[in-house]
């Protein structure tokens, strides 16, 4: 850790103060977030597993679903079938301040008739389950998008907060700290210095007083 060049004065010390002061109370709040954050993060990460085992489970279904109907359809027909759908889906992202992170919110809407979109004559049971079981499990898909992105951001905050933790931790407040210790230290040792030599004076100045009367008592006796 690099140390910190100070002037060892008081002005300089109360200064130094001030900064630990700010520093030690940005530590906090930025514990305080830190601590938040990871809260929402582990929320939103329980929520996203749980979510993700239900979508797998349902789509694991619906590939099986597909894969009997291709079995027993050509690739032709599957492809006639699902060339035109009659629904159309709507995106909209919208965004919301959470712990003074940017996370996004998905609203995903369907547009068009209900139904399947092509004719149910030539086609098997099993796409007309696999088609709907998609179908079901898109908006799950999109929250778990949405999870998913608000999860990378979270994440990324905490870290760039934990930095901060510890470059105040580790970094700054010590060496506030050592900068006011040492400017403690001079000033004490400047104290000694001044103490030492006003003793010294005091001295100098009584050994005079003593050597003044002498020679006061010395000169009244030859007289």
């Amino acid at each position: 850790m690099a140390e910190i060049s100070v002037n060892p004065t008081r002005m300089e010390m109360k200064k130094l103060q001030v900064r630990y002061t700010t520093a030690r109370r940005g530590h906090k709040l930025l514990k305080d977030k830190r601590d938040e954050l990871m809260r929402q993060f582990l929320d939103i990460v329980r929520e996203d597993k749980e979510l993700r085992e239900k979508v797998e489970e349902r789509l694991a279904l619906s590939y099986g679903s597909f894969s009997v109907a291709a079995a027993v359809s050509s690739p032709e027909m599957l492809r006639e079938a699902l060339i035109m759908p009659k629904k159309e889906g709507e995106l909209n992202v919208s965004y919301k301040n959470l712990m003074s992170v940017t996370v996004p919110e998905f609203d995903y809407r369907t547009t068009g008739e209900g139904g399947m979109n092509y004719g149910m004559a030539f086609t098997s049971g099993e796409l007309d389950a696999s088609v709907r079981e998609l179908g079901e499990i898109m908006s799950d898909l999109v929250r778990m998008a949405q999870l998913e992105k608000t999860a990378q951001l979270l994440a990324e905050e905490i870290e760039k907060t934990r930095r901060r933790v510890n470059a105040l931790e580790y970094i700054m407040m010590p060496r506030y700290l050592e900068g006011i210790k040492k400017i403690k230290m001079k000033l004490e040792e400047n104290e000694r210095g001044n103490l030492t030599r006003l003793m010294k004076v005091k001295d100098m100045m009584v050994k005079k007083t003593l050597e003044a009367k002498h020679e006061d008592i010395f000169t009244e006796d030859e007289n």
